[in-house]
């Protein structure tokens, strides 16, 4: 069996939707799966080619026995609508015309963004193949919850091929039950609709020793660390965290926070520790996938937070099946479907948000009840083998045979 998966992000990258890709398309080629991926050069998210490559035509390689094709796009960072936009747009032309070439049995495009599932959709005309669309988010609803755009003819012309997409795909796969049911709600069949949530790869995140050299190097020692390791973007609201963090700088001086990552809003951030004389806040840049875990490691809670909305309540961050992997209790500032799994395993505690005083009184009593921190372990360590990577490859890939 030949599979073509079209995504605009894979590794080195180390977002999302890289890993769910990689992770899932490496377990399909051990069970002896031809799986050949179009992807562009890595430059996620900060739109500066990684080092080892340049944006060329295209280039082929091998990847755990996954044959890897990046194309050319129009590369820009993750921020500003027209610049991104054109950076999709590109990414779905350059996909669509390596992929002609290409054989395959079946085409999976994943969002985001949008563009891909356009491109799967075309390919899968002109090449007389069956084509799935994974949606991992809700494109175009999420660009009008973070401000990026207000309703327009635009916006309404996305949604109409979006529509499109959705009756033309051949099997539709989600990320969430919430993603699932807004699609129904949007006269597609259910008996279309599958869904694969996000997971962890047990093999890479697992409770470990803290590295005290690397906290030494922190200056981290004797400190009462809360973490957020991920894109720092508008969707984020780490603004709301350093808030949070000046409340907590007088009154717990223990209390220090990590955030590591790249993203629209990093400069804007790094701006607001100097100008506020934010001291209880370090802040790093991206780290590779396999350096992830050591520094989450480092961390006694690990933060998840996103903007307050009723979209985000349909999301669920895969950070939480990574952080329950390592057995870090987790405080959550995501309400909806996330909330149900984190409360569910009791794996961590709730804060409304963009709520301080519930994010601080929340936080204070994790580092106040040792009792109810082993449980919250506990909890995570039960999360995580419900949502082993390997397991919901394996589901994905009995869809994808089903669906052939």
């Amino acid at each position: 069996m030949r599979i073509l998966f079209l995504t605009d992000n894979f590794p080195p990258e180390v977002n999302a939707p890289a890993t769910r890709t990689y992770e899932h398309c490496k377990e399909w080629v051990k069970q002896g799966v031809d799986v050949t991926v179009i992807t562009c050069f890595p430059n996620f998210p900060q739109g500066k080619v990684y080092e080892g490559y340049q944006n060329k035509r295209i280039s082929h390689e091998n990847i755990d026995g996954i044959k890897v094709i990046r194309v050319w796009t129009y590369i820009a960072a993750n921020e500003g609508f027209i610049k991104r936009t054109l950076d999709y747009i590109s990414f779905s032309f350059s996909a669509f015309f390596a992929g002609l070439f290409q054989k395959t049995d079946l085409i999976i495009a994943t969002s985001p963004q949008f563009f891909t599932a356009l491109a799967g959709r075309t390919l899968s005309f002109w090449k007389r193949k069956p084509w799935i669309m994974e949606v991992r988010d809700l494109w175009p609803e999420s660009i009008k919850t973070v401000g990026a755009m207000r309703d327009n003819l635009f916006i309404r012309y996305f949604e109409m091929e979006e529509k499109w997409c959705y009756r033309r795909a051949s099997k539709i796969i989600t990320v969430t039950d919430s993603f699932k049911n807004n699609i129904i709600n949007k006269g597609i069949p259910e008996k279309k609709i599958e869904v694969i949530k996000n997971g962890a790869n047990l093999e890479l995140y697992n409770p470990k020793q803290k590295n005290e050299s690397l906290l030494d190097k922190l200056n981290l020692k004797g400190k009462k660390v809360l973490g957020y390791i991920g894109t720092h973007g508008m969707a984020h609201n780490l603004h709301f965290i350093l808030d949070c963090a000046k409340q907590l700088q007088q009154s717990n001086p223990a209390f220090h926070f990590l955030l590591i990552g790249d993203g629209a809003e990093k400069n804007n951030l790094l701006r607001k520790l100097k100008t506020e004389s934010i001291r209880n806040v370090t802040m790093l840049n991206t780290v590779s996938k396999n350096e992830v875990p050591h520094y989450l490691n480092l961390l006694d809670v690990a933060i998840i937070n996103l903007k307050k909305s009723t979209l985000f309540t349909t999301v669920i961050p895969s950070k939480i099946f990574e952080t329950a992997a390592m057995q870090i209790p987790i405080l959550l500032g995501v309400d909806g479907e996330a909330r149900s799994i984190v409360e569910k395993y009791d794996a961590g505690l709730f804060y409304e948000p963009e709520n301080q005083k519930d994010f601080i009184e929340k936080a204070i009593t994790l580092f106040s009840d040792d009792e109810k921190i082993q449980s919250l372990k506990k909890g995570c360590q039960k999360l995580a083998i419900d949502f082993d990577r390997k397991k919901l490859a394996g589901e994905m890939l009995d869809i994808v045979k089903n669906t052939m």
